[in-house]
């Protein structure tokens, strides 16, 4: 199997790897992380304390050498999921910082400091089988403890490798950005993607709009982000010209991890002319779909399946769905080699979340004639079944954030003895002191979109519930 990051062993001094104003070379990447290799041959299993700092890559791509599945820790974690996550993936050793406070139950297990000083030579080790596991990534447990999804060599290359050719990503491109690294999103596609193209990776430590207009006037080409960073700088750009010109620059704009609203859409592109491009994936599958770089502008869709991806839609009883008229909603279902082997010491769990070979994403999507998908929600939360028809969340919320009376808003399903379900909308206004009214709410959405569609319940809140990458908790909002 070919190097999993062909650039460690050309020689070339490039920088690979930027945090803040701290910077490690490809040769000099290739030295330390294959020291650090080297102790943790002999683990089965290794956990990582992982901050957004250069120590992070640097053990990740040093156990990935030494054909180790590493378990990435939230530092943020709270105590019993904790607990829970080092219970079930039974880790030998812990990774951090030199320095790196870590709770008490990190303290029971062997610690090993990340060292960036070492000197020696770097041999390039023979690359493990691609079904061999790389990561351990825990979900978010909405539905009972986090599940560790394991995921082979052969998904972080067949994802990375898919995004390059949808992107035209190269060695060329320093991706810009500021995510939390225990999670696919920040560490494979913003620390790995970049090196496996021979590229460089700028991490921005703290995202800020000033953070990215300094990368941005630098050598940053492609910028990654959510939804609430984009919202950030849509709300920034119009007065601040340094953050447009930046933006306007870039090469690639890519935003993942939950939708971006239309109206931060529309603002980013009139202030700059950038059209920012949207992918799906999830922790299992890793990317399923993007917007090409090439294609025809469609704020709301996430593109089309990636090289090797297979991807249907399936209705309520389990019938594919043929059409592509871009309302019949169906389930997303998955198959490739992007996906994970297993959920850790959880056959049935892993069993049920496939039928047939497919994965079963649990989000719900319609599909236009072009092949585009555009995602509604999930089928758990988003999904709402009023009077017959059945309604996506995301389309209410794009609509009720094209008010200007509203910030941010949200829209669930409750019962409701006559309509089965009726929308219920969660509001934050841009005027505490004078919220709009929910008939001015209803009729708003009735115009845009359809009478069916129109919340009949508004909860008006100071702020909505959001995870570490800024994904509403609709569970939460009770």
């Amino acid at each position: 199997m070919d190097s999993l990051f062909p650039s460690l062993w050309t020689g070339e001094r490039k920088t690979a790897l930027r945090f803040g104003d701290r910077e490690l070379d490809y040769p000099r990447l290739a030295a330390v992380a294959s020291a650090l290799a080297d102790r943790l041959r002999t683990e089965s299993r290794v956990a990582l304390w992982a901050e957004p700092e250069l120590t992070t890559a640097v053990a990740t791509v040093a156990a990935l050498l030494a054909g180790v599945p590493v378990v990435p820790i939230n530092p943020k974690i709270g105590e019993r999921e904790l607990e829970h996550i080092l219970a079930d993936s039974a880790p030998g050793l812990v990774l951090a910082a030199p320095g790196a406070a870590m709770p008490e139950a990190l303290r029971s297990l062997p610690r090993v400091d990340i060292a960036l000083d070492t000197d020696g030579p770097a041999a390039q080790p023979s690359e493990p089988d691609e079904a061999a596991p790389a990561l351990i990534v825990y979900t978010s447990g909405t539905t009972g403890p986090p599940k560790g999804a394991v995921l082979p060599r052969r998904a972080i290359t067949a994802t990375l490798d898919g995004l390059a050719e949808a992107w035209r990503w190269t060695g060329d491109d320093v991706v810009v950005h500021g995510l939390p690294l225990f999670h696919v999103h920040g560490l494979v596609l913003g620390i790995l993607g970049p090196l496996r193209r021979g590229g460089t990776a700028h991490h921005l430590g703290r995202f800020s709009p000033s953070a990215v207009t300094q990368a941005l006037e630098g050598d940053g080409t492609i910028l990654f982000g959510v939804p609430t960073m984009y919202h950030r700088l849509a709300e920034t750009v119009d007065t601040d010209t340094a953050l447009a010109a930046a933006l306007s620059r870039a090469r690639l704009l890519v935003s993942g991890s939950a939708a971006l609203s239309l109206p931060d859409h529309e603002r980013l592109t009139a202030a700059t002319g950038q059209r920012v491009v949207e992918r799906y994936g999830m922790t299992e599958t890793l990317m399923n779909t993007s917007v090409r770089i090439d294609a025809e502008p469609k704020p709301g869709t996430v593109g089309i399946p990636l090289p090797g991806v297979e991807l249907r839609l399936v209705d309520d009883n389990g019938g594919v769905i043929t059409d592509s008229d871009g309302e019949t909603i169906g389930e997303i279902q998955v198959r490739g080699p992007n996906l994970f082997t297993e959920y850790l010491n959880r056959p049935e769990a892993t069993a049920a979340a496939f039928t047939d070979g497919w994965f079963r994403t649990g989000d719900m999507a319609t599909r236009d004639g072009d092949g585009d998908l555009r995602i509604v929600g999930r089928q758990s939360t988003d999904l709402i079944k009023s009077g017959g028809f059945k309604i996506g969340a995301g389309e209410i919320e794009n609509a009720l954030l094209d008010h200007p009376d509203v910030t941010e808003a949200a829209v669930t399903g409750e019962a409701d003895p006559d309509l089965g379900e009726r929308v219920v909308a969660w509001i934050v206004p841009a005027d505490p002191h004078r919220p709009p009214t929910t008939e001015a709410l209803a009729d708003h959405v009735a115009v845009k979109l359809a009478p069916h569609k129109r919340p009949r319940v508004v909860h008006f809140r100071e702020s909505l519930p959001r995870n570490d990458m800024g994904k509403i908790m609709k569970r939460a909002l009770k």
